[in-house]
């Protein structure tokens, strides 16, 4: 199975806008997504291209991955592509993800790139992003389409104007619940929050909205202002608390195993298999932080 990346924060930056690229390594966030589609207007995107290996050497100084999000008409998504794929890029975000066939065919002009330019087979990862109507149903099949995958998404704009609603997390409930449940069993990232990205001034709100959302199952989010970074990368991530209270409940669980005993009481409640391993998947989780903070 295909080591899972750790990106609590990823971060848009318009590879066209040369001082949001020159700070965006200060931003701490796990991800920098350079972006090609809609920060960089239709005329500027050749020129995107060409500032894109540059652009993602620069992102990348403190040790953020460097994630390209490619346009979705085929033939700017093929030139993309073409730009995007090299030792400096860890992932390719796939707009408007249509089937498990797009991923498919997305994942084959990657190999062929990757083996052209002596890269690693498999180097380059894959996030889907599901934004219309019609990909919703197909989003089990779009989670299991190719190894190369390692997140998914629903862009909350795209998707609401799509089935022609407002972009609130009222409406954006079902659709994100669904993801989630879709990525986790195909044992990748959901990714996202129940919100838009286009909101951010309100910092409070924000970290309520995120607070929420990792209590529903979100491994991690975009976002468009730095200032959103520090936020994602507390609330997606084990608090002190939860690590110390997992780590008792593991501990009392395998002595109550050793005793014989299948569940216990700890504090108030009962700890039985359930419990545990949510515990543990608390712990692993901590862990991989830990890791990735280690080597920035």
């Amino acid at each position: 199975m295909t080591e899972l990346p750790v990106w609590r924060s990823m971060l848009f930056v318009p590879v066209t806008v040369p001082k949001f690229v020159e700070r965006a390594a200060e931003r701490g966030a796990d991800a920098i997504i350079l972006d090609l589609e809609d920060s960089v207007p239709v005329a500027e995107k050749p020129r995107g291209r060409e500032l894109l290996q540059e652009a993602a050497t620069a992102v990348a100084r403190k040790g953020a991955d460097v994630v390209v999000r490619i346009n979705r008409p085929w033939r700017m998504a093929l030139r993309d592509i073409e730009a995007a794929v090299s030792p400096r890029v860890h992932a390719l975000m796939v707009t408007k993800a249509e089937s498990a066939d797009h991923l498919r065919m997305v994942a084959e002009i990657v190999a062929e790139l990757e083996i052209e330019r002596g890269m690693t087979p498999g180097a380059t990862k894959l996030v889907a992003l599901i934004e219309t109507a019609d990909a919703f149903f197909r989003m089990a099949e779009i989670a299991r389409a190719h190894p190369r995958l390692v997140g998914l998404s629903v862009g909350a704009e795209d998707f609401a104007l799509s089935v022609a609603m407002l972009p609130e997390a009222e409406g954006l409930f079902y659709p994100k619940q669904h993801m989630i449940i879709a990525a986790r069993a195909a044992g990748i990232l959901p990714l996202g929050f129940l919100g838009t990205v286009a909101d951010f001034r309100d910092l409070d709100a924000f970290r309520a909205t995120i607070r929420r959302s990792r209590r529903l199952g979100f491994a991690g989010a975009s976002c468009i202002h730095p200032s959103q970074v520090p936020i994602l990368n507390e609330e997606y991530r084990p608090s002190p608390e939860e690590v110390e209270a997992a780590e008792r409940a593991v501990a009392a669980y395998d002595r109550a195993i050793a005793a014989g005993i299948g569940a216990i009481e700890l504090d108030g409640k009962m700890i039985d298999v359930p419990v545990v391993e949510r515990a543990k998947q608390v712990l692993t989780r901590h862990r991989a932080i830990l890791a990735r903070e280690a080597h920035r």
